[in-house]
């Protein structure tokens, strides 16, 4: 067991500018206008329309500019997840940039995040009238924990296992499921159980923990809350800051998700590693 742990937990651990007003200067009222005061609020009420035009395009501009970048980072971060070809740096530019852009989008639009979480764990009724599974992901690409990296002296890029990660917020509670697998023999998997909120700085946190561990698929053992990161610390491939979180404040491990759509998701793990994951069918063929 003490084989597999390692693999998974690098999966698992590792795993703003606002619209700025425009800025008028006072100036000194022309001495052609001394002795015509009448005129004043005239000027002043076009230069406020003027001026209130003005900041409504640059709002707008900044807007489209956000969302063409946002689209942008998206576009690579997709191609690298179906061919594992786009340049590592280049994959960790657009992470970190979709990061920035997406809690600034979600600071003012708090549903922005409802809607991921939709794309990230709810199933629609299929055909036959059940509701299916949730949504999988396989694990395509990850910076590694800050410890990690510090430790092997650079990243961990493209993920070389088979790592699929299962989001359900059909079920009550929300369950998370981490499983390792051999071709479509998953050989490890984690169980538990996932909690979404939203921040008023944007950031949007998914807690989680694990209560069970199954082995082979037929060995079943119970996990006490917080076992894995301890495993995880302690194997120098899970962050030691989810240890703190469940040992010393009693809170529950997490990753500041970035974004969710109908092709990957993204996230920032609890010991600072990003993630790239690719969206999987649940009929386990990835």
């Amino acid at each position: 067991m003490r084989i597999f742990l390692p693999l998974l937990l690098t999966f698992v651990a590792a795993s703003v500018d606002g619209f700025a007003p425009s800025t008028i200067k006072e100036t000194t009222k022309p001495s052609c206008c001394h002795g015509n005061s009448r005129s004043l609020p005239l000027l002043s009420a076009r230069a406020s329309s003027l001026l209130s035009a003005s900041t409504t395009k640059q709002q707008q501009d900044d807007v489209t500019s956000t969302e063409d970048r946002i689209a942008t980072a998206i576009a690579l971060l997709t191609r690298a997840a179906e061919t594992k070809s786009e340049d590592s740096d280049s994959v960790v530019e657009a992470l970190l940039d979709l990061e920035k852009l997406t809690r600034q989008q979600v600071k003012q639009n708090p549903s922005i995040a409802d809607a991921t979480v939709q794309a990230l764990s709810s199933s629609n009724v299929d055909g036959g009238g059940e509701i299916n599974d949730g949504q999988s992901w396989r694990l395509i690409f990850t910076t590694g924990t800050v410890n990690t990296q510090q430790k092997r002296g650079g990243r961990i890029n493209y993920f070389p296992i088979k790592a699929i990660q299962s989001f359900n917020s059909n079920t009550d509670p929300w369950t998370i499921e981490n499983g390792i697998y051999v071709g479509d023999f998953c050989v490890l998997k984690f169980q538990g159980d996932f909690d979404w909120t939203v921040q008023p700085s944007g950031v949007t946190k998914l807690t989680f923990d694990f209560t069970k561990l199954t082995l082979l698929g037929f060995l079943e053992l119970q996990l006490k809350s917080g076992e894995v990161a301890s495993i995880g610390a302690s194997t120098g491939l899970g962050a030691e800051s989810n240890v703190q979180l469940v040992e010393k404040q009693g809170k529950r491990a997490f990753f500041n998700w970035i974004s969710a759509d109908e092709n990957i998701a993204t996230a920032r793990g609890g010991g600072g590693g990003l993630a790239l994951w690719k969206r999987v069918t649940n009929n386990h063929s990835y």
